[in-house]
């Protein structure tokens, strides 16, 4: 999500001439045209992330802050501006689809700033609740980390992927972290030692790490064997699949057992 960060970044300071918050879905509770009314001939004065969640600091046109403007990508959301997308795409442009855009902001210069979306996951707000999220997964300290993660009995992976607890941390990252630090996903947390947690939160480091210079979490290691079939590339044995949090899980058979 720095990525995207980095994207809402490039398209501060630009007076906004019109907004497109047409669907109704990616913008509830607003209706169509009530983040229009709230952004019209404002700007955008700073971009901030905290685990998968970017919001921008806004000003009206009369110089006065303005509400914050909350994006969620979802699963599958990209931000794009001025030839740049954050995360990188895997769609190729002849392939897109007109109503894949589900958001945009047209500056006075004629720049824009969209929101694309094929699963139609993605969210944009005023005023979101940041209360809500824990620390942000690239900056939590390890003692943090193993107080927030190592509370109560639920499956590591539910745990993980509970952003109250670490903002950040999706379906992907949690299997790559995971399977980085060899740790069953359906471990209960309490039985996790104070080393075990150090280890997972220098596993989530590194995978963090990787994400970012690679493109995204989707480059992890074990990411492209999360299939029926595939082996662990580490030790070659098969890999298992289920359901962990309520979410579809993929882990070594052996190393992760």
């Amino acid at each position: 999500m720095e990525l995207a960060r980095q994207v809402l970044a490039g398209a501060l300071g630009r007076k906004i001439r019109s907004v497109d918050d047409h669907d109704d879905w990616v913008c509830r509770p607003h209706a169509p045209g009530d983040i229009a009314t709230a952004l019209r001939g404002g700007r955008l004065t700073e971009a901030h992330r905290r685990g998968k969640t970017l919001w921008c600091e806004t000003e009206g046109g009369d110089g006065r802050p303005g509400p914050n403007l909350g994006l969620h990508l979802g699963m599958a959301g990209q931000l794009r501006f001025a030839g740049e997308s954050g995360p990188p795409g895997r769609i190729r442009d002849r392939d897109e689809k007109p109503e894949w855009f589900r958001f945009g902001i047209t500056f006075a210069d004629g720049e824009q700033l969209r929101l694309f979306d094929t699963r139609r996951l993605s969210r944009v707000r005023l005023d979101p609740d940041l209360d809500a999220l824990g620390p942000d997964a690239g900056e939590i300290s390890r003692r943090d980390f193993a107080e927030r993660v190592g509370r109560g009995r639920a499956p590591l992976k539910a745990r993980l992927l509970d952003q109250s607890v670490v903002a950040g941390i999706g379906n992907l990252l949690a299997d790559e972290t995971l399977w980085q630090a060899a740790l069953s996903p359906a471990r209960p947390v309490h039985e996790m030692s104070s080393d075990d947690l150090g280890h997972l939160h220098k596993a989530l480091r590194k995978a963090l790490r990787a994400a970012i210079r690679h493109g995204g979490v989707h480059t992890g290691e074990i990411i492209g064997h999360r299939r029926a079939g595939e082996h662990c590339p580490r030790c070659g044995a098969e890999m298992s699949h289920g359901t962990v949090g309520g979410r579809s899980t993929w882990w070594c058979s052996k190393e992760q057992s």
